[in-house]
């Protein structure tokens, strides 16, 4: 084993390495070095903590043919210097056995370099947790005089990743990424609340201001309303309006659009079917109110890779592709809808500008005030419903992109700009491109953790939405 742990090369070697064994037309390289710390807790106390490395490598092998180029891609983890042949040989096998790649490219070329590439990873450990731990430790006290109990845990992980081409590029990217997940329980389970946050490395998080928050919520809980089924007004806080315009995101591919398949096809003349060919509703308003669905990997506090990082091929996205810079763009702009996801490929189908998939997601354009402003303008004209957050969300229509989904660890009624209690939990049915043509009012845009997809996409910023009539189709029992 020490032999093995000695011929580890650094994740740059492995790459030119890797690159040098290939005998494949073209070659792509992607070297992620992984490392990770995290804090669990439980009933006011910690429970367990740890810390994780581990690398991965993945390699592309192209091989031209007289009908098209084809790819073969593998992924191993744990790779060392003895492994590198035979995952190089395994990906060129697994191209020559494999059909023309339907989205073939030439590789992204140039001499490109980050100036930081032969340097070590970048690493995360127990130590980014110095200043939260002990401020954790005061929000167990805090609870317990309280009578609260807090469950939860703390994750940061930090993905250094190497990409190198047959083609002459040589990229870096390091990404941090850190989450807290915080519940607060009656000591009777009874009642439950729940809070997160992203962050990248902890310093802007506090426990005690959550913890606050949460006792706040379990106060409103102390007095129960069971409401029907129906149409409420609503505010949609900032995370549950992450993880409805996620899943938007990741079904707004211009290829399926184009081809008919998807809310963003635009409808056929005559029958008003959509239908391969019948183009995109690009150009069309889905919001009156004026807002903009952005991404952008230089965002401040969400910064992401500036550049193509694809282990495989799909729908939205290509290994070809690998390396392509990034820019920052606008999805929906000032409530029209601007730009669909591209690949190159998908790009030279639908005839769209090429517009990749970029790791962050921001809706702005709304106003200044702050949930808390929202609630007290609500409620005025019959009751309304103020939601912690949403989960379990599946997609029942790809037509309209209708999802159905719950409510979870809070639904709070509001009567003339009050909480006055809390309700019983909901199934939604609703699309969000239908929701944002009928939101009355966007608050102010803050950085948010979605609670469903949050294991998946966790930089995000968006406003709380007001919808006047989101449609609660019927009442869940037991969650």
């Amino acid at each position: 084993m020490s032999t093995r742990r000695s011929r580890r090369n650094t994740p740059h070697e492995v790459v030119e390495r890797a690159l040098e064994l290939s005998r494949a037309d073209g070659c792509v390289v992607i070297a992620d070095e992984h490392s990770s710390a995290n804090l669990r807790w439980a009933g006011n106390a910690l429970t367990t903590n740890g810390v994780t490395r581990g690398r991965t490598l993945t390699v592309v092998a192209t091989v031209d043919g007289g009908q098209g180029a084809a790819s073969g891609v593998v992924s191993r983890s744990a790779v060392t210097a003895d492994d590198l042949e035979p995952l190089v040989r395994a990906a060129e096998a697994a191209a020559r056995e494999a059909g023309p790649a339907e989205d073939a490219q030439p590789l992204v070329g140039g001499e490109k370099a980050s100036a930081d590439f032969t340097e070590a990873p970048a690493e995360t450990s127990s130590e980014v947790f110095a200043g939260f731990a002990p401020a954790l430790g005061e929000s167990f006290r805090q609870a317990r005089s309280g009578g609260r109990e807090l469950y939860g845990f703390a994750h940061h992980e930090v993905v250094s990743s190497y990409l190198g081409t047959s083609t002459g590029l040589r990229l870096r990217h390091d990404q941090p990424t850190g989450t807290l997940e915080l519940n607060a329980k009656s000591p009777d389970r009874s009642r439950s609340a729940w809070t997160g946050r992203a962050t990248r490395d902890f310093t802007d998080v506090d426990p005690r201001e959550l913890d606050g928050e949460l006792s706040r919520r379990l106060g409103w809980a102390g007095r129960r309303i069971e409401l029907p089924a129906g149409r409420y007004e609503t505010l949609l806080p900032p995370t549950a309006v992450a993880d409805l315009l996620i899943y938007q995101m990741w079904s707004s591919g211009a290829r399926d659009a184009a081809e008919g398949r998807t809310v963003f096809s635009r409808p056929g003349n005559g029958d008003g079917e959509a239908r391969p060919g019948a183009g995109t509703r690009l150009g069309e308003r889905l919001s009156e109110l004026p807002l903009t669905l952005r991404s952008d990997p230089g965002a401040p506090g969400l910064e992401c890779a500036p550049f193509v990082l694809a282990h495989s091929s799909g729908d939205d996205a290509s290994v070809f592709d690998n390396g392509l810079p990034l820019t920052a763009t606008d999805w929906i702009r000032d409530g029209v809808l601007h730009r669909l996801p591209t690949t190159r490929h998908s790009a030279g189908l639908t005839g769209l500008p090429v517009a990749p998939g970029i790791d962050n997601l921001l809706l702005e354009g709304g106003g200044s005030r702050s949930l808390d402003e929202m609630v007290a303008a609500a409620g005025h004209d019959g009751p309304a419903l103020l939601l912690t957050c949403l989960w379990y969300i599946r997609e029942v229509d790809p037509a309209t992109l209708l999802l159905t989904g719950l409510t979870r660890d809070g639904v709070y009624l509001v009567e003339n700009g009050e909480v006055v209690g809390e309700v019983n939990n909901f199934r939604f049915n609703e699309s969000p491109v239908d929701l944002l043509s009928r939101a009355v009012e966007a608050g102010r845009t803050e950085r948010t953790l979605p609670r469903e997809w949050g294991d998946y996409f966790t930089r995000a910023a968006m406003p709380a939405l007001r919808i006047p009539d989101f449609n609660m189709s019927s009442v869940s029992r037991g969650v």
